[in-house]
């Protein structure tokens, strides 16, 4: 599972109609540049490049505010995720199957666009990029010391 939150932290959520896909084009691993890419410009057909078929399926979950894409994701705590994300505020109950709390935090404060959930969250990164996506809010995004992360943080925090 510690495996996974990084790609649940890191790749997720940008549901904004107004997300900077060219914040995207410097994220080093692929697979998030797609993620990215593919949110921010509300096109799932980036996603298909992804390898990882749980990641995959989120993404075009996220992608397409379709969340029937998150029923294939094995993974129960990617899966909740998936639908608290691509659900909004309706799928926000999903989140709190989440096994680990910086998860399940960044998850509600996504679904509900609250990022006052977003404050318990440890990692000072990982809590200023929930800060900027959820509040829609990029000058959190600033504050953010990985680039890669810094950057998702740019695209989808519109």
């Amino acid at each position: 599972m510690k495996r996974m939150i990084p790609v649940i932290l890191g790749t997720l959520w940008a549901m904004n109609a107004g997300a900077d896909a060219s914040n995207c084009e410097s994220i080093s691993d692929a697979d998030a540049r797609n993620h990215c890419r593919a949110v921010a410009r509300h096109d799932k057909s980036a996603c298909e490049s992804i390898g990882n078929s749980d990641r995959r399926n989120l993404c075009r979950a996220e992608a397409s505010g379709d969340k029937s894409h998150c029923e294939s994701i094995s993974d129960s705590n990617l899966r909740n995720q998936c639908r608290g994300v691509a659900g909004g505020a309706s799928g926000a109950s999903s989140c709190e199957s989440i096994s680990d709390s910086d998860a399940r935090n960044h998850c509600r404060a996504v679904a509900k666009h609250d990022k006052g959930a977003c404050e318990s969250i440890g990692d000072s990164d990982k809590r200023n990029y929930c800060r900027g996506v959820a509040g829609r809010d990029k000058g959190a995004c600033e504050s953010i010391k990985n680039s890669d992360l810094r950057n998702r943080c740019r695209a989808e925090a519109n």
